[in-house]
């Protein structure tokens, strides 16, 4: 008995008789009141414990091996597909020239429609005019051998390449007459460029211009002849790596850019800054991707002598890296936080039902001896 009398002095919860207890209908309103918004507050505290939190981390940029893949997915309104050429390049001087592997072109009318593929032109023989009684076409000075032929316009310009000599279109029979039949249909369709392609992870541009691409002495050269080519397009997609949904990994998607002049060609000129990100999703792989900024540029280009028209975009990579990490909530936490609600809520409770009891009672008694105005 000693033990238990000792154990009664700690008892930090005493109990009132029911003899002194009174129940009134504030203090019913507000035990509703709050035991309502303690259940709703709990089951908030549980779906935020079930939901696994996204944390964000940046930090430097260590990775190595992995390529920069790029998904692209460009329409171009009004040139036809033939005529266009993907090109891509890298600060470290590697080229790739008139991209195909991986890279789909979709032929569209004018109202950006599909249209159904028909059979391929055949190729048309050309030959000089010295040359009208065989079928070897000249290759204009630029053969390997006597017995070299150039019977496309393809053909000499592949040879000029070899010799490293600059080809003059104009003067080229094989050119003029291949030149001629596309010409008349280069703005009469349009052109989808979907697909993707991977490139040296470092600083570096890739772009889509009209006319057929090659390089001589490192320059990079574009054999078309109308400056004033519009380039209307439409940015369906455009990501480096995979697409999150809650990152910036495609801000310009859907964007449609038009030019602000008839009868001038224009250059459009994207400047992109590549943040690597990283997403680690609980039980599973990480996913490499990245992030990027835009920032545009439009220019007209009167001639020749101010630039090739075409959709240009240069790239850059920041050396920092950001993590997103998903992460799953202790139940240590997750408990501390429904005590704290269960607690607080009741402590404030009791508060109110006390001012409001201590009210009511001052407001009868005041009532009782008249003073109550």
């Amino acid at each position: 008995m000693k033990i238990t009398d000792t154990l009664r002095r700690f008892d930090a919860y005493p109990r009132m008789l029911d003899d002194f207890s009174v129940r009134t209908v504030s203090g019913a309103a507000v035990t509703i009141i709050s035991t309502s918004i303690i259940a709703i507050l709990i089951c908030f505290e549980v779906l935020a414990y079930m939901r696994p939190t996204l944390t964000e981390d940046l930090f430097v940029d260590t990775t190595r091996g992995h390529k920069l893949r790029i998904n692209i997915d460009v329409t171009i309104h009004h040139v036809a597909c033939n005529w266009l050429s993907l090109d891509a390049m890298d600060s470290s001087g590697d080229q790739h020239l008139r991209i195909d592997h991986n890279v789909f072109k979709h032929r569209l009318d004018l109202n950006g429609n599909p249209l159904k593929e028909t059979e391929p032109i055949k190729e048309i023989v050309a030959v000089s005019p010295s040359n009208n009684n065989n079928t070897c076409g000249s290759c204009y000075g630029a053969e390997h051998n006597s017995t070299h032929c150039c019977t496309t316009c393809e053909d000499v310009l592949d040879a000029y390449r070899f010799k490293k000599w600059n080809a003059q279109l104009d003067k080229i029979d094989q050119c003029k007459i291949q030149n001629k039949r596309s010409y008349e249909n280069a703005f009469k369709e349009g052109c989808r460029v979907q697909g993707n392609l991977e490139v040296n992870r470092m600083a570096g541009s890739f772009h889509i211009a009209p006319g057929n691409s090659f390089s001589i002495r490192q320059f990079h050269i574009h054999e078309f002849q109308n400056p004033d080519v519009k380039l209307d397009h439409t940015i369906n997609h455009l990501s480096f790596g995979d697409k999150i949904e809650f990152a910036k990994t495609h801000p310009l998607d859907g964007l449609r850019s038009q030019t602000d002049s008839e009868g001038k060609g224009q250059m459009f000129n994207y400047y992109l800054k590549i943040v690597p990100t990283m997403y680690v999703k609980r039980n599973e792989a990480p996913v490499h991707t990245n992030q990027f900024s835009v920032t545009r540029h439009q220019k007209d280009l009167p001639d020749k002598q101010h630039g090739m028209p075409g959709v240009f975009f240069t790239y850059e990579l920041s050396p920092l890296m950001v993590k997103y990490e998903e992460k799953q909530s202790s139940f240590g936490h997750f408990a501390t936080n429904c005590c704290s609600i269960i607690g607080g809520v009741f402590t404030v409770a009791g508060i109110v039902a006390v001012f409001l009891n201590n009210s009511w009672e001052a407001i009868q008694r005041k009532l009782e001896i008249g003073k109550l105005s």
